[in-house]
């Protein structure tokens, strides 16, 4: 499973264990982030978003 997130005005495709440079992250290294504009949720069912995908989250956690 894979999902499309919008941060920092662009867009990225993530999946669990990607490692992803973002810019303009107010966060601290150790600390966990959630990203809450998911525009896709991909896979088996995949699901896009109007513009966004209601109810959907990505977390991730700050290693620098």
């Amino acid at each position: 499973m894979f999902a499309v997130i919008k941060t920092g005005g662009k867009q990225y495709k993530v999946q669990s264990g990607d490692m992803l440079r973002v810019e303009r992250l107010a966060a601290d290294a150790g600390e966990t982030v959630q990203f809450n504009e998911v525009l896709m949720l991909g896979g088996d069912s995949p699901k896009l978003g109007a513009p966004l995908v209601a109810d959907a989250g990505v977390q991730a956690e700050v290693v620098e």
